[in-house]
């Protein structure tokens, strides 16, 4: 497989050797959209938390007697029918929002990713991508030049002076080869990679 290694003005100036495996694969889009559901499924904090019955500040007097009155019987204010009672089914913190997905198949969904910027010519490489001082305006005017609006880079080191000089920009996301997540990827109109990132991505996705 060969990817397309561009120049610090966005010209094409050769192609880099990498693995059909990571990037030739076929578009698997059920697996990707499992891949992707369980990545922000396990995102969740599961930190909300509702009242029960037992929870809900409220007298436990009965409001009206039993008969006779050709009301419904109640038994308490804090019943869930009522406004102001405990819920049925109470969210709780303890709620777990996980799902297990395989390694393989993470694998496989990321690699599927990949696979498909590739085919619609949104990813790209260079040899590195560094920033001589940590200001947003160098950083911006070289992507600016690259022809690259919102991007995503992926390198194999950040360097302090790029990550500093990407902060304030919302349209680009500086992270290293191990933090790279498929919404990301598909979230972004082009993908960066340099040389030494393609290496460690076939090396973790291997």
């Amino acid at each position: 497989m060969e990817l397309r290694l561009i120049s610090d003005n966005g010209l094409s100036t050769a192609c880099v050797s990498a693995s059909d495996t990571l990037f030739g694969r076929e578009y698997n889009e059920a697996l990707v959209h499992q891949v992707i559901t369980a990545y922000l499924a396990n995102a969740r904090s599961g930190n909300r938390a509702q009242k029960g019955r037992s929870d809900v500040t409220k007298s436990t007097r009965k409001p009206w007697r039993q008969k006779g009155t050709g009301r419904a019987r109640a038994g308490m204010a804090s019943s869930p029918l009522w406004r102001g009672g405990g819920r049925i089914f109470p969210s709780s913190p303890e709620e777990n929002f996980s799902h297990k997905v395989n390694r393989k198949m993470y694998r496989a969904g990321m690699s599927a990713i990949l696979s498909q910027l590739v085919r619609e010519s949104r990813l790209s490489v260079v040899e590195d991508f560094i920033v001589d001082s940590p200001k947003t305006k160098l950083l911006s005017q070289k992507l600016k030049d690259m022809g690259l609006g919102k991007v995503m880079i992926i390198t194999d080191n950040v360097d302090e002076n790029l990550y500093l000089s990407s902060r304030n920009l919302s349209n680009v996301m500086v992270v290293e080869v191990g933090h790279t997540d498929p919404v990301s990827l598909l979230r972004f109109e082009n993908v960066l990679m340099t040389q030494g990132a393609v290496t460690k991505i076939e090396e973790m996705l291997a």
